[in-house]
This record gives structure tokens, sequence and C-alpha cells, in this order.
């Protein structure tokens, strides 16, 4: 980043808090992978008792220092007896952002617990509420950044010193979000859910310098998802979001097709899927994802359709998933259930 006058520095201070409190949150391409990325009440929608998820992502390398992200989901759901249909899921969300040229980071430690209550004996319908919060650790190396005053004729060495003074590199808020979701099955085969959920609904101040207010926008979201046979070793399945923050909106989604070439049981299995996503004017996204037994390996490349097009040549992200779930031993594992929250 170059700053071409000295009373920029205040401006510096602005865009680093201001790009916390009106762009949107950390998004995945592989969204449906991450479901408390999504939606706190979303823990636990999945086949198995117990789920690990990692993911990378690299972005914008062919246009400017690339972006990247890591991140760690982990699940267990646990029923609440033998005469109980109803479950509960503990989790945590971790997640660690890098950004530009002066490694503007945000690191996020969140619990989840999510707990859904059976509303109808005769099909697996639940009601899932769910919450998480926890610690945002934000900071930049000024180091890294250029200014005015370390060009000398017009020759720039970072041996120059700068009259540029930094108070605070580095801080932590709190935040919280919260979240409901209905799933269930329609007719004989087809699996759904919709949810809705609230994040930063306490508005933190995400400023770095405490004399500016600056706060995160309360962000709504919808989710949605079914799965729906073709025959016995075919499925299609639908994922989609829409967001709303401030006077931002984005709406992603997209359809996987997945072949079993092998299902004896539910930790036994071996299935191929491969779909196309559209995150709305700005990617493209065509996936491939390889589920082997309890392992699950997804990969995709999103074509860059945004107003950056010309600049990024269409490259947009390289995004990679590894997923390991399955049902354990106990006595009251959701395998020996009739029902249970699932989605496959």
């Amino acid at each position: 980043m170059h700053l071409f006058n000295k009373k920029y520095n205040l401006l510096l201070l602005l865009l680093l808090t201001v790009q916390f409190a009106t762009a949107q949150d950390i998004n995945f391409s592989q969204f449906y992978e991450l479901p408390l990325l999504r939606n706190p009440a979303l823990a636990g929608i999945f086949s198995g008792d117990y789920r690990v998820t990692a993911a990378f992502r690299n972005q914008w390398q062919s246009v400017t220092v690339p972006y990247r992200t890591i991140a760690l989901g982990m699940e267990y759901k646990k029923s609440f007896g033998k005469n109980s249909n109803d479950f509960f899921t503990i989790g945590l969300q971790a997640t660690d952002d890098i950004a530009g040229d002066s490694r503007l980071s945000r690191i996020q430690l969140f619990p989840v617990l999510n707990y859904h209550k059976s509303l109808n004996s005769e099909n697996d319908t639940y009601l899932s509420a769910g919450i998480m919060g926890g610690p945002v650790m934000q900071r930049f190396d000024p180091a890294q950044l250029k200014f005015d005053d370390q060009f000398v004729n017009g020759s720039y060495s970072s041996a120059n010193p700068t009259k540029q003074v930094f108070t605070n590199t580095g801080f932590t808020y709190w935040d919280l979000a919260a979240g409901l979701n209905l799933s269930g099955v329609y007719g004989a085969d087809i699996r759904y859910y919709i949810g809705v959920g609230l994040f930063h609904f306490t508005k933190p101040k995400v400023a770095f310098q405490k004399q500016y207010d600056v706060v995160l926008n309360p962000k709504w979201v919808i989710n949605a998802g079914f799965s729906k046979p073709i025959n016995d070793v075919n499925k299609f399945i639908f994922y989609a979001d829409y967001f709303m923050q401030g006077g931002a909106r984005q709406i992603q989604g997209g359809l996987l097709l997945t072949h079993d070439f092998l299902q004896n049981d539910e930790n036994q299995k071996i299935a191929f899927s491969g779909g196309l996503f559209y995150r709305f004017k700005d990617a493209l996204i065509p996936v491939i994802k390889l589920d082997y037994n309890k392992i699950g390996i997804g990969i995709n490349y999103d074509v860059n359709i945004s107003k950056l097009k010309t600049a990024s040549q269409l490259r947009g992200s390289f995004e990679f998933t590894l997923c390991y779930k399955g049902f354990s031993s106990s006595q009251n594992s959701s395998v020996n259930k009739v029902r249970c929250p699932a989605f496959y």
C-alpha cells in the first residue's frame, strides 16, 4: 500500500477499520463444508456423530499479494438418551485470514452449541437452535507498508526513515452469532433444510484506535439445501445462501451430482461428486469431491467474472477441503437412532 501524503496516516487507519465494518465475512466457495460459517444452527446437520473439516483458500495471486485463509471446524453430535429423539451438538470454528501487503489478519475462535428438537416422531423433522461466539484477534504489520517520505528523489528504500507512527497494530474484540434451522424429509426420499441466522448482533467495535467509533454491521443469513436420489447410486444435492450486511448483498449456490461406487454401511463408502456453483456477479465455481470411507476431499477453482476479470484474467482462487466424519461406538450413537438430524 502506498501513501502519498503524510495526512494519509489517518486515512490508513480508517481504511483498515472500515474493511472489517463493511466487507463481507470470511467465506469459502465450498461453503457447504463449513456450515458454522453459514449458520450456527447448521452444526450437526450431517449423517454421523462427529465431523472435522479443514479448508485452505488462496485468492487473487494473479493480481496482488494473495489473500490466504485457513479454517478448522469440529462438530460432535450426541443423543440426550435412549428414550429421547432430541440431540445436541457441540463444536468449534477456527479461522485465520491474512490479506495484502500489510498482512492484515483476523483470527477467530468460536465455540458453538446447537440443540436439535424432534418435532415429529414419524419422520426426521427437527428444529435446531444454535449459538456461537468468541474472540476475534486483528492485527497488521506496518513494516510491510511504504510511505511517501520513504521515497527520496523518486526512489524508494525501506531503510529511509518515516514519520508515520502507529500506536496500535492489533486488538481483540468479542463476537456472537445465533440461528434457527428446520430440517426433515419431504415425501419418501427428499432431505431438506432451511435456516436463518444473525451474525454480529452485538455490533462489536472494530477500530484499531479507540477514538474511532467503527462497528461491525449485523449480518442476516438465509440457508437452504436439499438432496434428491435419482436412482440407487446417483443423487443431486443443492446448496444456497443469501447474505445481507449493511448495504451489501450476496447470493451463492449450486448443484452437486454424486455417484456411489460403494455403500456397504455408514462408515464404508466410496463416492465421487462433481458440480458447479455460482457466486452472484463474482465467480463461477467448478467443484469435484471424493469420499472414501470416512474421508472427504474437495477441490475447486473460482473463475472470476467480476469487474476485476480483466486484471485477473478470469483467475480467482484455489480452494482445498479435507473432511473426516463418521459414527462413534457409543451406545447413544445416532447410527442406532431411527431419527436424527442429518443431511446427505
